[in-house]
């Protein structure tokens, strides 16, 4: 028997910048918390879910959020999960050998797409880590109730819930405030929530701000000098790496409104980001404006149940070359590359949970998402004029599901689920140009192509749990996930080098082209968890898991030749390049992807002298291939390891952590993918409550060892990255170097 409770989130719509909100916030009266109440509850007889998501403990997002800007970061430690490199606060998950669009992430419910021919702006860089309370990840079989237009893991996040004053108590107020501090880099960040509510209303703000200059890695990797030809007086010390700096600021206003069983949120949020450097691209984040509305309704009745949602998110995105990389080109006569992108996306969802008895209940729902895109790029002087060039024109990408999931109890050991997602993705492009006449045949050719296209998707999900006893249990799992192409695997036209190094979803410094006539990818999953623990499930635990997917019309990428125009990178020696970087047009494939997670932790004991002691330790191996070509798939993470020894003593929270990562030598030859070396780090974190205070320290690299993590990137982060030989090749993205941080916050 489970109780379905009304959570208290919020949701989303633009605040206009940091004055009207910050008055609000400075209006409130910082009184000490009264009681809070829960919102009422129905009881719904249904089976314990058979899908059982990871989820990070509260004092583990608590340490995660002490000193750092990029949200996905709080994802580090799960088993199967690793980060791809990208900017200061837009690090991209990997689960399984997955990244990016090939996982469904969900913000506060919110389906979000990144509007960036370089994917700058994914879901999760739209919420500051001081925000995030709860986090769920399906990395096996995922349930299609959480799952959609994604062939991978699917991760939920969700903000702090708002709270209520407990019937006939007074309004109440509370707050928290918090900074924190990098040595390396120089990071600073801060946050501030209150919030105001009665027994039937709840208002909270939620503000903050993080940035960093470029950090440094153990080690020179490079020669020091000048950014640019432009730019001798920018000097880039040599373990300094280039492009890494960052500026963030978050806001966003939540409130409810309660009745007996049911519950109204609204939630307007904006993010403003001046700037965002990326080491593994070879353009720069110059403006980032996103604005957010998110409209929640909830409520039980005595069947279950229901939930509805609409949102609508816009972002406003520019990019050209930052401080440290070269901006003037041609003599002078080309200033920069200035080119922006207009995003909006807006979406909704009907869901209910039906116990149809004591054992068995049935979710079934419908979903729609409309997203809207466009990609032009200025004319700035020499080739890049007279006109504006049209990447992406009215790019249109629509998509509706309707699902149905059924999960039963069969017997006090066994409880099962299956479910079935129908999917419907339309997408479409304009017309677009070239800067001119140069770019004309090609333009002209993708304009009298037929580019509307329409997916017919199907997704399949079937889950067995066996509970034998108190002390082990066995899931095994089955699933077929779909993923549509996005707009820019579809719709990017131009075989130019200079356009084609500009669209880049992977951070490998390559150019690409789309491909209108891609297949949707299909994974058919297999998984099988075993979970062994003592009867509490405190003293000791032990989880492995083993899977294998099988993908067809994998969306991998292919060399191109047989470009027309002169200006076309997609040549003969492009096909024949050895150890530079090439340029590549999306293109189906089948693929294999397989491995293993294993994890556990043992209660070492607890003495008077040491407090208690635990011990935590995960395992992690993927493999992948291109089963057409035999090749490696790209950026797949190698065999890694997390060893963890945690002293808790009062009110002191102490972690010893080793690292430990195995050399990637299994690359992907068809974009000159570049090696990497293993390496082992040591970091030390502790954390101290005392009242409402909470302070974190901690040393992440402590032995200062110099690495490259295997999907940091190629490293294009200074120089004339617009040239498509003028940066060396051969050069990963370097990890950071030592650094000392510090986190305090206090809740009022």
């Amino acid at each position: 028997m489970t109780r379905s409770t009304l959570r208290r989130n919020s949701a989303s719509l633009p605040a206009h910048r940091l004055a009207p909100l910050c008055a609000l916030l400075a209006a409130l009266p910082l009184s000490a918390l009264a009681q809070e109440s829960a919102l009422p509850t129905v009881t719904v007889h249904a089976p314990t879910p058979a899908a059982r998501p990871l989820q990070p403990t509260a004092e583990t997002l608590a340490e995660r959020r002490a000193a750092g800007a990029d949200t996905a970061a709080l994802l580090q430690g799960i088993p199967g999960i690793s980060l791809q490199g990208a900017g200061g606060v837009s690090s991209l998950p990997s689960v399984h050998g997955m990244t990016d669009d090939r996982l469904r992430i969900q913000l506060d419910g919110m389906d979000l797409v990144s509007s960036c021919g370089n994917h700058m702006n994914p879901p999760l860089s739209y919420v500051d880590p001081s925000r995030v309370s709860a986090v769920r990840v399906f990395t096996g079989t995922a349930p299609v109730s959480v799952g959609g237009d994604s062939i991978g893991a699917s991760i939920l996040m969700e903000t702090a819930p708002l709270v209520f004053a407990a019937p006939g108590q007074g309004p109440i107020t509370r707050g928290e405030v918090g900074a924190w501090a990098r040595s390396n880099g120089k990071g600073l960040g801060g946050h501030a929530s209150a919030t105001y509510a009665t027994d039937q209303f709840s208002l909270r703000y939620d503000g903050s701000t993080a940035q960093s200059g470029n950090f440094h890695a153990a080690r020179a990797f490079k020669a020091a000098g000048p950014a640019g030809a432009d730019k001798p007086d920018r000097i880039l010390a040599g373990d300094e790496v280039g492009s890494s700096s960052y500026r963030a600021r978050n806001q966003s206003l939540s409130l409810a409104f309660r009745g007996d069983d049911s519950l109204l949120g609204l939630e307007v949020g904006m993010q403003d980001v001046p700037y965002q450097n990326f080491p593994n691209q070879r353009m720069d984040m110059t403006r980032n404006d996103s604005t957010h509305l998110n409209l929640r309704y909830q409520r039980s009745f005595a069947w279950g149940d229901l939930q509805a949602r609409a949102w609508h998110e816009q972002t406003r995105h520019a990019m050209d070359f930052g401080p440290d990389k070269q901006y003037l080109y041609g003599g002078g006569k080309a200033t920069g590359m200035p080119m922006d992108t207009r995003g909006s996306t807006s979406g909704a969802k009907l869901s209910g949970d039906i116990a149809l008895s004591d054992q068995s209940t049935l979710r079934a729902g419908a979903e729609a998402l409309h997203y809207r895109l466009d990609d032009w790029w200025m004319p700035s002087g020499g080739g890049m004029a007279p006109d504006i060039f049209r990447n992406i024109a009215d790019g249109q990408r629509d998509r509706f599901d309707v699902y149905g999931e059924w999960e039963t109890r069969w017997s006090p050991a066994w409880v099962g689920q299956i479910g079935l997602r129908s999917s419907q993705v339309r997408s479409n492009s304009g017309e677009v140009q070239g800067y001119n006449a140069s770019y004309g045949a090609e333009a002209a050719a993708f304009n009298a192509k037929d580019r509307s296209r329409s997916d017919h998707n199907l997704d399949l999900s079937a889950l067995a749990r066996y509970t034998p006893n108190e002390s082990s249990s066995y899931e095994f799992g089955f699933s077929r996930k779909t993923r549509s192409p996005n707009l820019y695997e579809r719709f990017a036209w131009s075989t130019g080098g200079m356009a084609m190094r500009m669209v880049n979803l992977a951070g490998d410094g390559n150019g690409y082209v789309g491909n209108p006539d891609l297949l949707p990818e299909a994974a058919h999953t297999l998984s099988a968890t075993a979970d062994w623990h003592d009867a509490s499930g405190q003293r000791w635990g032990l989880r492995l898991t083993p899977w294998i997917s099988q993908v067809h019309n994998y969306i991998d990428a292919k060399r191109c030749s047989g470009g027309s125009g002169m200006m076309s990178a997609c040549n003969a020696a492009n096909v024949a390049a050895q150890q530079k970087f090439v340029y590549l047009r999306f293109a189906n494939a089948d693929a294999r992807l397989w491995g293993f997670d294993i994890s556990g932790f043992m209660d070492l004991g607890k003495n008077d002298w040491l407090g208690a002691l635990r011990l935590d330790g995960a395992l992690s191996q993927t493999w992948a291939r291109n089963r057409d070509t035999g090749d490696g798939l790209y950026n797949t993470m190698p065999l890694h390891a997390r060893l963890a020894l945690t002293q808790q003593s009062g009110a002191w929270s102490s972690t010893a952590e080793v690292l430990l990562v195995a050399a990637k030598t299994r690359v992907s030859a068809e974009r000159n993918e570049l090696a990497t070396t293993g390496y082992g780090l040591l970091n030390l974190r502790s954390s101290y409550q005392w009242q409402n205070w909470r302070l974190d320290l901690g040393i992440d690299n402590l032995l200062d060892r110099y690495y490259a993590h295997p999907q940091g990137g190629a490293y294009v982060g200074q120089g004339a990255t617009m040239g498509g030989t003028a940066v060396p090749w051969g050069i990963s993205v370097p990890g950071m170097g030592r650094s000392f941080k510090l986190g305090l916050s206090m809740q009022f």
